[in-house]
């Protein structure tokens, strides 16, 4: 009777077995789990910082453009294939120019009240940040307003009334 007892008994082998076994699985399920949140973890940081690109760009030109909203002070003009926010200062006896546009891949502001003779061009701006596609359009509405838009290549687009295209501007 003995013998029979000791036949129902699991060998030695597969005790030890199935908890090995079962540390494998858990061992591999933790190692998918860190892979595919780490994978996650980079998409995150990846929108994030093109995301932070996308609104400091943004946000610096249309801090810039509040600044020198003036009657006459903001326009857009085509220079060397670039289009470039032209925004007009007069001090003293002299006309001044500030320059934002983008060129090789570079937010580009030109000299801070650079005269308007200067004869600087779009090759002597100072790199800002990275910014791969900026286009700027002003257009006049029917009640003689006019919308500043400024278009980056990744599809975010800001809309700026001006406050210089009503009926005597704002100062």
């Amino acid at each position: 009777m003995a013998h029979a007892k000791a036949s129902k008994r699991p060998s030695q082998g597969a005790e030890q077995l199935f908890p090995a076994l079962l540390f494998f699985v858990f061992l591999i399920c933790t190692i998918f789990t860190i892979l595919i949140g780490s994978r996650v973890y980079e998409n995150i940081r990846g929108r994030d910082n093109a995301s932070f690109e996308t609104d400091t760009a943004l946000a610096y030109i249309t801090n810039k453009v509040r600044q020198s909203d003036k009657m006459d002070a903001i326009e857009v003009r085509d220079v060397d294939g670039c289009s470039v926010l032209v925004m007009l200062s007069h001090y003293g006896d002299s006309d001044y120019e500030t320059w934002i546009y983008e060129s090789g891949g570079q937010l580009k502001l030109k000299e801070l009240f650079s005269r308007t003779d200067s004869g600087l061009s779009v090759d002597d701006g100072l790199d800002i940040m990275d910014c791969q596609s900026l286009k700027f359009s002003i257009e006049e509405t029917k009640s003689g307003d006019r919308i500043l838009t400024i278009s980056l290549g990744s599809g975010d687009d800001a809309r700026l009334l001006l406050r210089s295209g009503g009926e005597g501007g704002a100062s």
